[in-house]
Protein backbone atom coordinates (compact mmCIF):
# COMPACT_ATOMS: atom_id res chain seq x y z
CA UNK A 1 0.00 0.00 0.00
CA UNK A 2 1.31 3.44 -1.01
CA UNK A 3 0.62 6.45 1.21
CA UNK A 4 1.43 10.05 0.31
CA UNK A 5 1.99 12.48 3.19
CA UNK A 6 2.27 16.24 2.77
CA UNK A 7 5.16 17.70 4.76
CA UNK A 8 3.81 20.14 7.32
CA UNK A 9 6.01 19.85 10.39
CA UNK A 10 9.68 19.89 11.38
CA UNK A 11 9.88 16.12 11.81
CA UNK A 12 8.66 15.48 8.26
CA UNK A 13 10.91 18.24 6.83
CA UNK A 14 13.88 16.42 8.34
CA UNK A 15 12.73 13.16 6.71
CA UNK A 16 12.30 14.96 3.40
CA UNK A 17 15.81 16.41 3.45
CA UNK A 18 17.55 13.30 4.79
CA UNK A 19 15.85 10.71 2.55
CA UNK A 20 18.48 10.87 -0.27
CA UNK A 21 21.27 10.24 2.23
CA UNK A 22 19.84 6.76 2.82
CA UNK A 23 18.79 6.19 -0.80
CA UNK A 24 22.28 6.93 -2.14
CA UNK A 25 24.31 5.44 0.70
CA UNK A 26 27.48 3.95 -0.75
CA UNK A 27 27.01 5.63 -4.17
CA UNK A 28 30.27 7.52 -4.68
CA UNK A 29 28.96 9.56 -7.62
CA UNK A 30 26.27 11.17 -5.44
CA UNK A 31 27.27 14.47 -3.80
CA UNK A 32 25.30 15.54 -0.77
CA UNK A 33 23.89 19.06 -0.71
CA UNK A 34 24.71 20.99 2.43
CA UNK A 35 22.03 19.88 4.84
CA UNK A 36 21.78 23.30 6.47
CA UNK A 37 21.36 24.98 3.08
CA UNK A 38 18.53 22.60 2.15
CA UNK A 39 16.67 23.48 5.37
CA UNK A 40 17.10 27.18 4.61
CA UNK A 41 16.08 26.74 0.97
CA UNK A 42 12.67 25.40 1.97
CA UNK A 43 12.13 27.90 4.80
CA UNK A 44 9.97 30.88 3.75
CA UNK A 45 11.58 32.93 6.52
CA UNK A 46 15.08 32.42 5.08
CA UNK A 47 14.62 31.93 1.33
CA UNK A 48 13.69 35.23 -0.34
CA UNK A 49 12.36 33.33 -3.37
CA UNK A 50 9.17 32.77 -1.39
CA UNK A 51 8.31 36.41 -2.13
CA UNK A 52 7.42 35.11 -5.61
CA UNK A 53 6.86 31.42 -4.94
CA UNK A 54 4.64 28.86 -3.26
CA UNK A 55 5.87 25.36 -2.53
CA UNK A 56 4.57 21.98 -1.40
CA UNK A 57 6.42 18.84 -0.29
CA UNK A 58 5.35 15.21 -0.28
CA UNK A 59 6.72 11.99 1.18
CA UNK A 60 5.80 8.53 -0.14
CA UNK A 61 5.48 5.46 2.10
CA UNK A 62 5.06 1.87 0.95
CA UNK A 63 3.99 -0.65 3.54
CA UNK A 64 4.97 1.86 6.20
CA UNK A 65 8.49 2.48 4.87
CA UNK A 66 9.66 5.84 3.46
CA UNK A 67 10.41 5.24 -0.24
CA UNK A 68 10.23 8.58 -2.03
CA UNK A 69 9.85 12.35 -1.99
CA UNK A 70 8.99 15.22 -4.32
CA UNK A 71 8.41 18.98 -4.09
CA UNK A 72 6.37 21.35 -6.23
CA UNK A 73 7.13 25.03 -6.77
CA UNK A 74 4.83 27.69 -8.17
CA UNK A 75 7.33 30.25 -9.54
CA UNK A 76 5.08 33.27 -10.07
CA UNK A 77 7.82 35.56 -11.39
CA UNK A 78 8.70 33.05 -14.12
CA UNK A 79 5.08 32.48 -15.05
CA UNK A 80 4.53 36.23 -15.35
CA UNK A 81 7.64 36.64 -17.48
CA UNK A 82 6.81 33.68 -19.77
CA UNK A 83 3.02 34.21 -19.68
CA UNK A 84 2.52 30.59 -18.70
CA UNK A 85 0.76 28.57 -16.00
CA UNK A 86 3.45 26.20 -14.81
CA UNK A 87 4.44 24.40 -11.65
CA UNK A 88 7.98 23.09 -11.23
CA UNK A 89 8.83 19.77 -9.66
CA UNK A 90 12.07 19.41 -7.75
CA UNK A 91 13.83 17.10 -5.28
CA UNK A 92 12.27 14.01 -6.83
CA UNK A 93 13.91 10.94 -5.32
CA UNK A 94 12.40 7.50 -5.31
CA UNK A 95 13.05 3.78 -5.19
CA UNK A 96 12.71 1.97 -8.50
CA UNK A 97 8.93 1.60 -8.32
CA UNK A 98 6.65 3.06 -10.99
CA UNK A 99 3.58 3.16 -8.79
CA UNK A 100 5.41 5.08 -6.06
CA UNK A 101 6.68 7.56 -8.66
CA UNK A 102 3.18 7.98 -10.11
CA UNK A 103 1.69 8.62 -6.67
CA UNK A 104 4.29 11.32 -6.05
CA UNK A 105 3.78 13.03 -9.40
CA UNK A 106 -0.01 12.77 -9.08
CA UNK A 107 0.27 14.70 -5.82
CA UNK A 108 2.19 17.57 -7.44
CA UNK A 109 -0.09 17.57 -10.49
CA UNK A 110 -3.22 17.75 -8.34
CA UNK A 111 -1.68 20.63 -6.40
CA UNK A 112 -0.94 22.39 -9.70
CA UNK A 113 -4.54 21.98 -10.84
CA UNK A 114 -5.85 23.45 -7.59
CA UNK A 115 -3.72 26.52 -8.28
CA UNK A 116 -5.17 26.84 -11.78
CA UNK A 117 -1.96 25.71 -13.52
CA UNK A 118 -1.92 23.62 -16.69
CA UNK A 119 1.70 22.39 -16.94
CA UNK A 120 4.29 20.69 -14.73
CA UNK A 121 7.98 20.70 -15.65
CA UNK A 122 11.31 19.96 -14.07
CA UNK A 123 13.42 19.15 -12.26
CA UNK A 124 13.67 22.93 -11.75
CA UNK A 125 14.39 24.82 -8.55
CA UNK A 126 13.32 28.20 -7.22
CA UNK A 127 15.69 29.93 -9.67
CA UNK A 128 18.49 28.98 -12.05
CA UNK A 129 21.06 29.07 -9.24
CA UNK A 130 19.18 26.14 -7.71
CA UNK A 131 19.61 22.52 -8.84
CA UNK A 132 17.99 21.71 -12.17
CA UNK A 133 17.88 18.94 -14.72
CA UNK A 134 17.67 15.16 -14.40
CA UNK A 135 20.76 13.16 -15.24
CA UNK A 136 20.15 10.97 -18.34
CA UNK A 137 23.79 10.29 -19.32
CA UNK A 138 26.97 10.05 -17.26
CA UNK A 139 25.88 7.95 -14.29
CA UNK A 140 29.44 6.79 -13.62
CA UNK A 141 30.68 10.38 -13.20
CA UNK A 142 30.80 12.10 -9.82
CA UNK A 143 28.45 15.05 -9.53
CA UNK A 144 29.65 18.56 -8.78
CA UNK A 145 28.57 20.27 -5.59
CA UNK A 146 26.20 22.53 -7.57
CA UNK A 147 24.28 19.77 -9.33
CA UNK A 148 22.16 16.76 -8.44
CA UNK A 149 22.90 13.10 -9.10
CA UNK A 150 20.22 10.49 -9.73
CA UNK A 151 19.96 6.80 -10.56
CA UNK A 152 19.58 5.74 -14.19
CA UNK A 153 16.06 4.39 -13.60
CA UNK A 154 14.67 7.87 -12.85
CA UNK A 155 14.27 8.53 -16.58
CA UNK A 156 11.96 5.52 -16.95
CA UNK A 157 9.92 6.51 -13.90
CA UNK A 158 9.37 10.07 -15.10
CA UNK A 159 8.45 9.00 -18.62
CA UNK A 160 6.08 6.35 -17.23
CA UNK A 161 4.26 9.21 -15.49
CA UNK A 162 3.63 10.93 -18.83
CA UNK A 163 6.54 13.37 -19.00
CA UNK A 164 8.46 14.18 -22.18
CA UNK A 165 11.75 15.92 -22.94
CA UNK A 166 11.56 19.70 -23.09
CA UNK A 167 15.24 20.71 -23.10
CA UNK A 168 18.63 19.08 -22.52
CA UNK A 169 21.79 20.43 -20.98
CA UNK A 170 25.20 18.96 -21.76
CA UNK A 171 28.26 19.06 -19.53
CA UNK A 172 31.96 18.87 -20.30
CA UNK A 173 35.17 18.09 -18.48
CA UNK A 174 37.93 20.44 -19.65
CA UNK A 175 41.59 19.53 -19.30
CA UNK A 176 43.54 22.66 -18.44
CA UNK A 177 46.66 22.93 -20.64
CA UNK A 178 50.09 23.70 -19.24
CA UNK A 179 50.16 26.79 -21.43
CA UNK A 180 47.72 28.55 -23.77
CA UNK A 181 48.47 27.97 -27.44
CA UNK A 182 49.61 30.92 -29.56
CA UNK A 183 46.50 30.99 -31.78
CA UNK A 184 44.13 31.37 -28.81
CA UNK A 185 46.39 34.03 -27.32
CA UNK A 186 46.56 35.94 -30.62
CA UNK A 187 42.77 35.91 -31.07
CA UNK A 188 42.20 37.07 -27.49
CA UNK A 189 44.63 39.96 -27.87
CA UNK A 190 43.06 40.95 -31.19
CA UNK A 191 39.57 41.08 -29.66
CA UNK A 192 40.83 43.08 -26.69
CA UNK A 193 42.59 45.66 -28.88
CA UNK A 194 39.92 45.96 -31.55
CA UNK A 195 37.14 46.78 -29.09
CA UNK A 196 39.23 48.60 -26.47
CA UNK A 197 38.49 46.07 -23.76
CA UNK A 198 40.39 45.37 -20.56
CA UNK A 199 40.28 43.27 -17.42
CA UNK A 200 38.43 44.72 -14.45
CA UNK A 201 40.57 45.69 -11.49
CA UNK A 202 40.56 43.09 -8.71
CA UNK A 203 42.15 44.51 -5.57
CA UNK A 204 39.96 42.78 -2.98
CA UNK A 205 36.81 40.66 -2.91
CA UNK A 206 34.97 43.25 -0.80
CA UNK A 207 35.79 46.13 -3.16
CA UNK A 208 35.03 44.05 -6.23
CA UNK A 209 31.57 43.07 -4.95
CA UNK A 210 30.81 46.65 -3.91
CA UNK A 211 31.79 48.05 -7.31
CA UNK A 212 30.46 45.38 -9.63
CA UNK A 213 27.65 43.45 -7.90
CA UNK A 214 24.83 45.52 -9.40
CA UNK A 215 26.18 45.64 -12.99
CA UNK A 216 27.04 41.94 -12.80
CA UNK A 217 23.43 41.00 -12.10
CA UNK A 218 22.31 43.35 -14.88
CA UNK A 219 24.71 41.46 -17.15
CA UNK A 220 23.29 38.12 -15.98
CA UNK A 221 19.73 39.30 -16.62
CA UNK A 222 20.67 40.42 -20.13
CA UNK A 223 22.71 37.31 -20.97
CA UNK A 224 20.62 34.59 -19.33
CA UNK A 225 17.17 36.20 -19.34
CA UNK A 226 16.04 34.60 -22.63
CA UNK A 227 17.24 31.12 -21.61
CA UNK A 228 15.06 28.27 -20.41
CA UNK A 229 13.66 28.58 -16.90
CA UNK A 230 15.59 31.72 -15.92
CA UNK A 231 13.97 33.91 -13.27
CA UNK A 232 14.60 37.69 -13.00
CA UNK A 233 16.84 38.72 -10.10
CA UNK A 234 15.24 40.82 -7.38
CA UNK A 235 17.35 42.92 -5.00
CA UNK A 236 16.74 40.40 -2.20
CA UNK A 237 17.67 37.45 -4.41
CA UNK A 238 20.88 39.19 -5.50
CA UNK A 239 21.94 39.66 -1.90
CA UNK A 240 21.06 36.06 -1.02
CA UNK A 241 23.13 34.70 -3.91
CA UNK A 242 26.13 36.86 -2.98
CA UNK A 243 25.91 35.64 0.62
CA UNK A 244 25.71 32.00 -0.54
CA UNK A 245 28.74 32.19 -2.83
CA UNK A 246 30.91 34.68 -0.93
CA UNK A 247 32.88 31.95 0.87
CA UNK A 248 33.58 29.97 -2.31
CA UNK A 249 34.34 32.85 -4.70
CA UNK A 250 38.01 33.59 -5.28
CA UNK A 251 39.22 36.51 -7.37
CA UNK A 252 41.93 34.15 -8.65
CA UNK A 253 39.32 32.07 -10.47
CA UNK A 254 37.25 34.96 -11.76
CA UNK A 255 37.57 37.14 -14.83
CA UNK A 256 35.63 40.19 -15.89
CA UNK A 257 35.99 42.07 -19.16
CA UNK A 258 34.91 45.72 -19.16
CA UNK A 259 34.53 48.28 -21.93
CA UNK A 260 35.94 51.79 -22.17
CA UNK A 261 33.39 53.02 -19.64
CA UNK A 262 34.30 50.35 -17.08
CA UNK A 263 30.98 48.57 -17.67
CA UNK A 264 31.05 44.74 -17.60
CA UNK A 265 30.42 43.03 -20.92
CA UNK A 266 31.56 39.54 -19.86
CA UNK A 267 32.03 37.77 -16.57
CA UNK A 268 33.00 34.26 -15.61
CA UNK A 269 33.94 32.51 -12.42
CA UNK A 270 34.73 29.06 -11.15
CA UNK A 271 34.76 27.62 -7.66
CA UNK A 272 36.96 24.90 -6.20
CA UNK A 273 35.53 21.40 -6.49
CA UNK A 274 33.92 20.57 -3.15
CA UNK A 275 32.52 17.15 -4.06
CA UNK A 276 34.94 15.00 -2.07
CA UNK A 277 35.00 17.30 0.98
CA UNK A 278 31.19 17.47 1.11
CA UNK A 279 30.81 13.71 0.66
CA UNK A 280 33.07 12.93 3.59
CA UNK A 281 30.63 14.64 5.95
CA UNK A 282 27.41 13.71 4.06
CA UNK A 283 26.54 17.39 3.83
CA UNK A 284 26.67 18.02 7.59
CA UNK A 285 28.71 20.99 8.78
CA UNK A 286 30.94 20.14 11.73
CA UNK A 287 34.26 21.71 12.78
CA UNK A 288 36.08 18.85 11.02
CA UNK A 289 34.05 19.13 7.82
CA UNK A 290 34.38 22.92 7.73
CA UNK A 291 38.16 22.48 7.91
CA UNK A 292 38.03 20.01 4.97
CA UNK A 293 35.90 22.40 2.92
CA UNK A 294 38.18 25.36 3.62
CA UNK A 295 41.19 23.23 2.66
CA UNK A 296 39.50 22.33 -0.64
CA UNK A 297 38.75 26.00 -1.27
CA UNK A 298 42.31 27.11 -0.53
CA UNK A 299 44.30 24.58 -2.54
CA UNK A 300 42.18 23.13 -5.37
CA UNK A 301 43.37 21.14 -8.35
CA UNK A 302 39.90 20.87 -9.91
CA UNK A 303 37.31 23.60 -10.45
CA UNK A 304 33.60 23.78 -11.19
CA UNK A 305 32.80 26.46 -13.75
CA UNK A 306 29.87 28.31 -12.21
CA UNK A 307 29.03 30.47 -15.22
CA UNK A 308 30.20 32.49 -18.18
CA UNK A 309 27.97 35.41 -19.12
CA UNK A 310 28.51 37.60 -22.18
CA UNK A 311 26.39 40.65 -22.89
CA UNK A 312 24.16 40.31 -25.98
CA UNK A 313 25.77 42.01 -28.93
CA UNK A 314 29.24 40.89 -27.87
CA UNK A 315 28.70 37.13 -28.17
CA UNK A 316 29.62 37.02 -31.86
CA UNK A 317 32.67 39.30 -31.52
CA UNK A 318 35.05 36.81 -29.94
CA UNK A 319 34.37 37.92 -26.37
CA UNK A 320 33.40 34.41 -25.14
CA UNK A 321 36.83 33.19 -26.28
CA UNK A 322 38.50 36.18 -24.60
CA UNK A 323 36.84 35.60 -21.22
CA UNK A 324 37.74 31.90 -21.30
CA UNK A 325 41.31 32.74 -22.29
CA UNK A 326 41.65 35.07 -19.31
CA UNK A 327 40.25 32.45 -16.94
CA UNK A 328 42.44 29.63 -18.25
CA UNK A 329 45.53 31.78 -17.79
CA UNK A 330 44.69 32.08 -14.11
CA UNK A 331 43.87 28.36 -13.86
CA UNK A 332 47.30 27.50 -15.25
CA UNK A 333 49.01 29.87 -12.82
CA UNK A 334 47.34 28.14 -9.86
CA UNK A 335 48.03 24.57 -10.99
CA UNK A 336 44.46 23.62 -11.90
CA UNK A 337 44.30 20.28 -13.71
CA UNK A 338 40.68 20.17 -14.90
CA UNK A 339 37.43 22.07 -14.86
CA UNK A 340 33.80 20.93 -14.97
CA UNK A 341 31.53 23.16 -17.06
CA UNK A 342 28.28 22.27 -15.28
CA UNK A 343 25.13 22.80 -17.37
CA UNK A 344 25.16 24.16 -20.96
CA UNK A 345 21.90 24.20 -22.91
CA UNK A 346 22.50 21.91 -25.87
CA UNK A 347 21.68 24.70 -28.35
CA UNK A 348 23.82 27.36 -26.61
CA UNK A 349 26.50 27.19 -29.29
CA UNK A 350 28.26 30.41 -28.25
CA UNK A 351 29.36 28.63 -25.09
CA UNK A 352 29.70 25.05 -26.31
CA UNK A 353 32.04 26.10 -29.13
CA UNK A 354 34.44 27.49 -26.52
CA UNK A 355 35.42 24.01 -25.40
CA UNK A 356 36.68 23.10 -28.86
CA UNK A 357 39.76 25.21 -28.16
CA UNK A 358 40.72 22.88 -25.30
CA UNK A 359 41.03 19.16 -24.67
CA UNK A 360 37.54 18.20 -23.55
CA UNK A 361 34.94 15.46 -23.32
CA UNK A 362 31.18 15.64 -23.02
CA UNK A 363 30.51 13.35 -20.08
CA UNK A 364 27.04 14.19 -18.80
CA UNK A 365 23.61 15.13 -20.09
CA UNK A 366 20.65 16.46 -18.11
CA UNK A 367 17.02 16.86 -19.08
CA UNK A 368 14.07 18.99 -18.13
CA UNK A 369 10.78 17.17 -18.61
CA UNK A 370 7.32 18.60 -19.20
CA UNK A 371 3.75 17.36 -18.90
CA UNK A 372 0.70 19.31 -19.98
CA UNK A 373 -2.24 18.68 -17.67
CA UNK A 374 -4.90 18.37 -20.32
CA UNK A 375 -7.95 16.16 -20.38
CA UNK A 376 -6.02 13.29 -21.97
CA UNK A 377 -3.56 13.24 -19.09
CA UNK A 378 -6.38 13.33 -16.55
CA UNK A 379 -7.95 10.19 -18.02
CA UNK A 380 -4.74 8.13 -17.82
Amino acid sequence: MIQIVEVKNKKDRKKFIDFPTELYKGVKQYVHPLRMSEFELFDPKKNVSFDDCEAVYFLAYKDGKLVGRIAGILQKAYNKKANEKRVRFTRFDCINDKEVAKALFDSVENWARKLGMDTVHGPMGFNDMDREGMLVEGFDEIATFEEAYNFDYYKDLVEYCGYEKEVDWVEFNITIPKEVDEKTKRVANLVRERYHLRNAEKTSKKKFIKRYAKPIFKLLDDAYGPLYGVVPYTDKLRKQIIDQFRLFISLDFMSMIVDENDEPIAWGFAIPSLSEAINKCEGRLTPKSIFSILKAVKKPTQLDLALIAVKPGWQSKGVPALIMYEMVQSFIKHGIVSCETNLNLEDNLHIIQLWKNYEHRQHKRRRAYVKHLNEKNDLQ
